[in-house]
């Protein structure tokens, strides 16, 4: 015990103050920016609700149509059941893709230098920013559920595979929001990565298996899909959500691509973080 220090009666000990390990600091800084970043859907809970209007019109408008038409094959499902999986796999993308503008605004606004100043290090910054874009995408995920069921797809309700969905739309999201910070600390202004975010989300999408097979692709697009994060993570809601739902590269491969390509992004986005507050 160390011995008692000044205004301390003779014969008490003080036991030292432990600081914690630094994965349990880097995970409580990390749930403390998660935090933050959550308190502020309170004050504008109408956005989750607009975000979710496009997801419902795909499955409602082009889902539909491409269901009476037939005209994707699909190895057996039905293509609602084949879609629903890709269309929140996208809702998840458009949420997170854009979320890096939110902080080019928090640096205009002084609110960045305040967390950067912070004894949280930047990783459990970016990370924790990540995983709250994840958590703004799972009120997505109850939406396209409930159109999906809806529309008679055909669901997996164990509580098992709604945790894996949970963890998929959590992973996908936190990759693509880290990806939009990266891009929001080397732009550094609103316009030009609003600008950028057009030009990305789309190829994004098309270039993956959302909508329909890998193997329908032509070679050079195939190849790019393979490439695409959003591939695996909708590979990986197909086998969860749906009862006859398989995965076409194994579960291993598109949590292996999904948390791989978390971590590299974290550690770039950590490194160029200092950049935004020049």
């Amino acid at each position: 015990m160390p011995p008692a220090g000044p205004g301390v009666p003779h014969g008490v000990s003080v036991e030292p103050l432990r600081q914690p390990a630094g994965p349990v600091r880097f995970v409580e800084d990390t749930a403390a920016i998660v935090a933050v970043e959550i308190r502020k859907l309170r004050h504008d809970p109408l956005e989750l609700l607009t975000r979710a209007v496009q997801p419902v019109l795909w499955l409602l408008v082009f889902g539909t149509v491409m269901a009476h038409a037939r005209a994707i094959p699909t190895g057996g499902l039905p293509y609602l059941d084949f879609l629903a999986p890709g269309i929140l796999a996208q809702s998840s993308l458009f949420v997170a893709i854009f979320y890096g503008i939110a902080v080019i605004w928090e640096r205009d606004l002084g609110v960045l230098n305040k967390y950067l100043v912070s004894p949280a290090s930047r990783p459990a910054l970016v990370l924790g920013k990540a995983l709250s874009a994840g958590v703004r995408s799972l009120a997505q995920a109850v939406i396209v559920y409930l159109v999906a069921a809806g529309l008679g797809v055909h669901l997996r309700w164990g509580p098992l595979a709604l945790a894996g969905v949970v963890v998929t739309v959590l992973l996908g999201a936190a990759v693509f929001a880290t990806f939009s910070l990266i891009i929001a600390c080397l732009v550094k202004t609103r316009e030009r990565f609003m600008g950028i975010g057009q030009i990305l989300t789309m190829p994004l999408f098309f270039a993956s298996n959302a909508i329909y097979p890998v193997a329908l692709m032509p070679p050079p697009l195939r190849w790019l899909a393979h490439l695409n994060p959003l591939t695996y993570q909708t590979d990986l809601l197909r086998a969860l959500m749906l009862s006859a739902g398989r995965s076409a590269f194994g579960l291993p491969r598109d949590l292996a691509v999904l948390i791989g390509s978390l971590v590299l992004l974290v550690g770039l986005a950590a490194r160029l973080c200092p950049r935004v507050v020049q």
